[in-house]
């Protein structure tokens, strides 16, 4: 009997035991989850990497057009036009427009030019245009046409399968008016078709080639920027009105000995004009004196 009780209680002690153990066993193992969804190096790491690795593929996969505007003072404006000229050829661009105003007795020497340079090039050839003289202005613009651009690919794509399909068709027309129907048909898809990839490569040398315009001159050109409250508009208006009188005067004073050498004409003619009709008031008083004479009777 003392044997049975003693075997029953080591029995429910080694149960009591594993019970013990295997809740320990569980909130190990739970903890060991919690953390490992917590752990950023364990569970988000792959979900990081998949996120990097997508924004670098949008990145590569962006299209910008790049259109700027830079203004350059120099004591030799025609000549930091050539050379500028040389920085995009180092570059494999080309040059588009060229314009050079050599100094005159009424205006200062000016030269710009409208340059297409490579767009992973850009930023090194407009430093080698800053050193050419003192930069006054300088504005970038960035158009993303990334939307624009696979728009036309994927008209392309689908146009090219029509295309394929329509010459097959062809290939296997069995009638005249089966092979006129999709002669025609492939008549109007290879036009648009055309079209859609002409406007693809103007894109696609827009993207790839910047256009920067550079002036070049001896005083500062900067375009002045626009007021943008009340106050700079009202200081604005004022200088337009000095300007305005300013201008007034000079072109008055332009046009003085012009209005002297009509003043000086018009009493000319006046002279003449007036010596003329005096001289005809004086003839005709002889003509009608005489006229008497010869009709009055004679007293015989």
């Amino acid at each position: 009997m003392k044997r049975t009780l003693i075997v029953a209680v080591a029995g429910s002690l080694v149960l009591l035991a594993g019970c013990s153990g295997s809740g320990g066993v569980d909130r190990d193992g739970a903890v060991a989850a919690d953390s490992s969804l917590s752990s950023p190096g364990i569970a988000l790491a792959p979900e990081m990497g998949d996120a990097r690795s997508d924004q670098a593929t949008e990145v590569q996969a962006r299209k910008e057009v790049v259109t700027g505007q830079i203004f350059v003072t120099t004591a030799d404006p025609v000549e930091a036009a050539r050379e500028a000229v040389g920085a995009v050829e180092d570059a494999g661009g080309r040059v588009d427009n060229r314009t050079e105003n050599p100094e005159t007795d009424n205006s200062p020497a000016s030269s710009s030019i409208t340059a297409r340079i490579p767009a992973d090039k850009l930023t090194a050839t407009v430093d080698r245009i800053d050193k050419l003289g003192k930069v006054t202005s300088v504005s970038i613009t960035r158009d993303d046409v990334t939307m624009q651009y696979q728009d036309l690919d994927a008209r392309i794509s689908a146009l090219q399968s029509s295309v394929d399909r329509l010459r097959a068709l062809i290939a296997g027309a069995a009638n005249t008016a089966d092979l006129i129907e999709a002669e025609s048909a492939l008549s109007s898809r290879q036009g648009e078709l055309d079209s859609l990839t002409s406007q693809k490569n103007y894109l696609a040398d827009q993207v790839d080639l910047s256009t920067i315009t550079v002036q070049f001159s001896t005083d500062d050109v900067t375009p002045s920027t626009e007021p943008d409250n009340f106050f700079d508009g009202l200081v604005a208006g004022w200088h337009s009105l000095l300007d305005a009188m300013s201008d007034g005067v000079v072109a008055l004073g332009r046009a003085i000995p012009w209005l002297g050498a009509l003043a000086v004409g018009a009493a000319i003619v006046y002279g003449i004009v007036r010596l003329t009709r005096r001289r005809t008031k004086v003839a005709q008083p002889e003509e009608s004196e005489s006229s008497i004479d010869t009709t009055a009777p004679s007293d015989d």
